[in-house]
């Protein structure tokens, strides 16, 4: 195989090789009893047991915490539905309509809400995981 040739199949893999997602473990009793380590990137969440939730797209960069506005993300969800977790638990008891993230070096949570309208702050959330 030529040197253009070896080069040229060296970039298509590089264009066409997936994001790779970031594995955080379960460290709240929530997380650890329902939805175990998971997988997290910018196109959904892999549980543990293999469910995945897909996002459709990005909504915002930041959102309300106990009141105070902290670096974060909001999507909304590409199939809204509540999948049956570790141990047979649901993820929030109705289908997760949108998702929100943030956290700092430690620990990042993870919020999700069965809301029709994009959620503005975690008071309106069906139930929140913590991990590391």
């Amino acid at each position: 195989m030529t040197k253009a040739r070896l080069l040229a199949l060296a970039l298509s893999l590089a264009i066409t090789s997936p994001a790779l997602a970031d594995t955080y473990a379960a460290i709240s009793n929530t997380a650890m009893s329902i939805t175990g380590d998971i997988e997290f990137d910018d196109f959904g969440i892999t549980f543990e047991n293999g469910e995945q939730i897909t996002f459709d797209e990005l909504l915002g960069n930041s959102f309300m915490v106990g009141g105070e506005r902290v670096n974060g993300s909001v999507y909304s969800i590409a199939e809204p539905k509540d999948p049956v977790l570790l141990n047979g638990n649901r993820l929030c008891g109705a289908p997760v309509t949108y998702v929100a993230s943030w956290g700092d070096a430690d620990t990042t949570t993870v919020a999700v809400f069965s809301t029709d309208d994009v959620p503005k702050s975690d008071a309106e959330m069906c139930a929140s995981y913590s991990y590391e």
